[in-house]
């Protein structure tokens, strides 16, 4: 079994492979002295590793990982199949991914390859053998992480033979198929397997979401491969990664997670500045991959180099950053890149050392971070993040609503995060799981939009009602099976009993309409449900829909129904910003979540909880400004040293690491 690191790590990603070998001396004692303690090499050096066919140099990278060591440093190494050399694609033109026009992808990016090319297949055997037989019982090697980002998308014949395979492995008759899908729609039906096309554009929905599992299973397939032939040679403790990238929807992240020992993420802000509402809900939801804490392996060190404005944050913003990240289970974080590269793509990409090799004004700010990791890094070795709340986050629902908006401007990440933030503003301890999830010790299940609903994803969550939990289902819930086809009940399907209610029909609005609830007068907006009760005794109405287009005028809009020792609340409305921070927090009064501790806007409070039970608390100041917290009992700042007791203060961007005492 893979040892995780316990302790918490700094440090960027390396490329020794630019630079000439009497510089990395230097790059290593300017690391060292930024207070890093772990380097990502290796990812994208598949031609400086194995510059032709039979041809293998390590040498370089061993004195680079050893000299790494010498300089107190420790090594994550990256397979560098994200990035094929120009004569194994010469060698291999088809190798290539094809776009959905036919087009070959063009040699002299990154991650270009067609995922199921054997060539491929045969070529990561190689490199990624060799790599392991060299550096697998190298005591300097931590972890190694997996490719690059997988993200491209494939349409060549032969990916379409592969995803006609996959079919026929999953239905195994050509009826259950065609039965599943509803091909008798449009004249669909297929009586050969060979006929079945790769989707374009709008297609069958049952086809585009087997579809979308294919990619999954085809990037599962290549990633099984790798770790397969890495433990051959790397020891059961070393772990093994892959790089994530937040809300990216090209495939099934739990699926892929499963076999990792460890997950990793990409988080970059981009445009703008750091929104921790939102940005809390990406770490919780790469926490909930294996549902433990996770490595930010690639961050940015003040800009980047792919968006619109590639604006530097805020002196000290990334320290806000660094330990938000840290308060949501992140164990290490790791800055891209160190070193600005002479050529290139990413030339105007922030680094911390530039492209002269002296350190850019952030590498202060990344040594402060470092200084106070060291301070309380033995402190957090092994804590977790605890959880009330959970939100459920279902890959197959996304798509479906992609594919299928029914309004232009409703998103399923949009909408999630529309429930997670009044969550994080009132420091509700969260997570974000797969809706297939098992669901003790939560006090409340959310779930935003869970199309894709079956009896036993309804099982799980009626018991969890039953015995005492609070559930919110949300427009959208219950519409479709898993084969993407509608459901033969009405919204929220199986769970109709349990909502006490069930949806008479759904409207797209041209506007927002209003909204009337005990207290006050909101809006619904983009989309509206009209309730029918069903259990006239015990559902209770909390809102109702003021006049609006005939169909929706004062039909109930939020419901709670006890059922068992719990309450299933429906939302079919689409509420405005104020009030859905209203509704969760009645909601969270009556399943009795608590806030972490109550903070002034900006400044947000989170708990890790260590294997002794000691509670550590985190402040983290978000704002440009400086910031007061009453706390509720006396405390020791970790960060400071000191005993604080009544008032806090945080300065612009502060964090205070807190124990009661």
């Amino acid at each position: 079994m893979a040892t995780i690191p316990q302790a918490l790590h700094l440090g960027a990603a390396y490329y020794p492979e630019h630079w000439p070998e009497d510089r990395w001396p230097e790059d290593f004692r300017l690391m060292h002295e930024a207070g890093f303690n772990v380097v990502r090499l290796g990812e994208f050096a598949w031609s400086t590793m194995q510059p032709e066919a039979n041809t293998f140099r390590f040498g370089w990278l061993e004195r680079a990982v050893d000299l790494l060591a010498a300089h107190g440093i420790v090594s994550v190494l990256g397979t560098p199949t994200a990035a094929p050399p120009a004569w194994l694609v010469q060698q291999h033109p088809d190798l290539m991914a094809v776009d959905e026009l036919g087009r070959r992808v063009q040699f002299g990016n990154r991650c270009h390859y067609c995922v199921n090319s054997p060539e491929m297949h045969d070529a990561t055997r190689r490199i990624v053998t060799a790599m392991a037989q060299r550096f697998g019982d190298n005591p300097h090697v931590i972890g190694w992480q997996l490719d690059n980002e997988y993200n491209r998308v494939c349409f060549c014949d032969r990916c379409q033979g592969a995803f006609q395979r996959f079919l026929r492995e999953k239905y195994a008759a050509l009826d259950a198929l065609n039965e599943a899908w509803t091909t008798r729609y449009w004249s669909q039906t297929y009586s050969d397997w060979s006929q079945i096309p790769i989707p374009i554009g709008r297609h069958n929905p049952a086809l585009l979401l087997n579809f979308q599992q294919f990619i999954t299973h085809s990037y599962h397939r290549l990633q099984h491969l790798q770790i397969g032939l890495l433990r051959e040679y790397v020891p059961d403790h070393i772990w093994i990664t892959h790089n994530f990238m937040g809300w990216f929807p090209g495939y099934d992240h739990y699926k892929l997670a499963e076999e990792l020992d460890l997950v990793s993420w990409d988080w970059y802000v981009g445009t703008g500045y750091h929104d921790y509402l939102n940005s809390g809900a990406v770490h919780d939801l790469t926490r909930g991959f294996k549902r433990q804490n996770f490595w930010l392996i690639e961050t940015q060190p003040g800009h980047v180099n792919w968006s619109t404005v590639n604006n530097s944050l805020n002196k000290w913003e990334a320290q806000a950053m660094a330990w938000h990240a840290v308060a949501h289970g992140a164990d290490a974080i790791l800055y891209w890149q160190w070193r600005s590269a002479l050529g290139g793509q990413e030339q105007y990409h922030g680094t911390l050392v530039d492209q002269s090799g002296q350190p850019r004004p952030f590498f202060r700010e990344a040594q402060q971070i470092g200084k106070a990791f060291r301070k309380v890094s033995e402190l957090l070795a092994g804590s977790t993040v605890p959880a009330d709340v959970a939100l459920l986050n279902d890959y197959a629902s996304r798509w479906s609503i992609d594919w299928q908006p029914h309004h232009e401007d409703f998103d399923y990440v949009a909408h999630l995060t529309h429930y997670y933030r009044p969550l994080a503003a009132r420091n509700a301890s969260r997570a974000v799981v797969s809706a297939d999830t098992p669901l003790d010790g939560y006090r409340l299940v959310i779930a935003p939009a869970l199309l894709i609903l079956d009896d036993g994803r309804a099982a799980a969550l009626e018991q969890f009602v039953r015995q005492g939990g609070h559930l919110v289902l949300t427009i959208r819930t219950g519409m479709k099976d898993r084969h993407n086809a509608l459901l033969p009940s009405r919204q929220p399907g199986p769970l109709r009993a349990g909502a006490g209610v069930e949806v008479e029909d759904y409207y797209a609005l041209l506007e927002p309409i209003s909204i009337e609830g005990d207290d006050r007068v909101g809006q619904s907006r983009q989309w509206a449900e009209r309730l029918r009760i069903l259990d006239e005794k015990s559902v209770q109405v909390w809102a109702r829909y003021g006049r609006a287009n005939g169909w929706l005028d004062h039909h109930p809009a939020v419901t709670a129904h006890p059922f068992g020792k719990g309450i299933v609340y429906y939302v079919g409305a689409y509420l405005d910003d104020e009030s859905q921070q209203a509704l969760l927090d009645r909601i969270m009064k009556a399943a009795g979540v608590e806030p972490i501790l109550f903070t002034p806007p900006g400044v947000e409070a989170c708990l890790r909880q260590r294997p002794d039970g000691v509670a550590l608390y985190f402040l983290v100041n978000h704002a440009a400004a400086p910031a007061t917290v009453s706390l509720p009992w006396p405390a020791h700042d970790r960060l400071q040293d000191r005993t604080v007791q009544g008032e806090l203060q945080l300065e612009a961007y502060g964090v205070s690491v807190l124990t009661r005492v």
